[in-house]
């Protein structure tokens, strides 16, 4: 199984960000590489549309709103892997206030493709996600 993680440091306090990322069909309010998000199943399934036409659905399997995190597993995507499970969690920066440390990681098994490219292609996804994220915040 490989696996990466990503975080970065936000301008907001931990609050501000969660309530900006932590609703599990959010990432369009923050993703621009998915422009849509529909809940299904009573919002434990998101069905996410990205602007290629792709389809992605994903499936909540822990949420604590008191750690502000979450956990999902791809149902669907056009990825070259299986088992996947991803958590985002944000973070309060020790000392800082106005600071959240926001982290998004993922572990998978690739299918028809090297370990490396797999953890490289989901390194970039997070690491876009979360510049943009920042961007969101640094105004």
């Amino acid at each position: 199984m490989a696996s990466t993680t990503v975080s970065r440091i936000v301008p907001a306090t931990p609050e501000k960000v969660w309530t900006l990322v932590g609703g599990f069909d959010a990432l369009p309010d923050w993703l621009p590489f998915v422009p849509e998000s529909v809940a299904v199943e009573g919002g434990r399934v998101r069905r996410l549309a990205t602007p290629d036409g792709d389809v992605i659905v994903e499936r909540l399997v822990d949420f604590n709103e008191t750690e502000r995190r979450y956990s999902y597993t791809i149902l669907q995507a056009p990825f070259p892997v299986d088992g996947y499970v991803a958590t985002i969690r944000v973070h309060a920066v020790p000392g800082r206030d106005d600071l959240a440390e926001v982290q998004w990681s993922g572990r998978f098994n690739p299918v028809d493709a090297t370990e490396q490219e797999v953890v490289d292609l989901f390194t970039g996804i997070y690491a876009d996600g979360l510049d943009a994220l920042h961007r969101t915040f640094a105004g």
